[in-house]
């Protein structure tokens, strides 16, 4: 990838041509930080509910795991937001909570949430500067993949 002027946003040099990507601003990723924290209260529900049904010791302390995760990139995500606003994230999502009909429909729903923060994450990894935060939410992208690959791992066990 070559530097640009100032303006161009992320682009990938093709055969003589520029192509933009995820040319996410940085307005729009303080938008989508605000927006992962926000999902917060559905998301313990979610774990916990998880974790209810776990028909293993191991299973239950690998999704305790996950659950402990996600609880320390809310805080970095809160932190984070506080920092460069200045503000508090406030309010909650206005999103129902749906509750799990078993705990391998359970699982796959949470194999495809990793994912897709995964692509949320990496939108917001790409609008902000680089540094310290671009690097946190490097991190957090890291551990949303470790998670996918560790509910894989839970669906494989419980294949029956």
């Amino acid at each position: 990838m070559y530097p640009f002027p100032s303006g161009w946003g992320r682009y990938y040099y093709m055969r003589s041509e520029f192509v933009p990507i995820w040319n996410t601003g940085f307005p729009q990723a303080l938008q989508m930080i605000k927006e992962a924290v926000q999902g917060e209260r559905n998301d313990e529900l979610f774990y916990d509910e998880l974790i209810n049904l776990a028909p293993t010791k191991e299973q239950v302390a690998i999704i305790e795991s996950i659950r402990n995760d996600e609880r320390g990139h809310n805080k970095m995500f809160r932190e984070m937001y506080r920092a460069l606003t200045g503000q508090e994230i406030t309010g909650i999502s206005n999103e129902q909570y749906v509750k799990v009909q078993s705990y391998k429909e359970g699982l796959q729903r949470a194999l495809m949430g990793e994912l897709g923060a995964v692509e949320r994450y990496r939108n917001i990894w790409f609008g902000l500067p680089v540094g310290i935060y671009k690097d946190t939410v490097y991190g957090i992208i890291l551990d949303e993949l470790k998670h996918a690959a560790k509910y894989n791992y839970l669906i494989t066990l419980n294949l029956k």
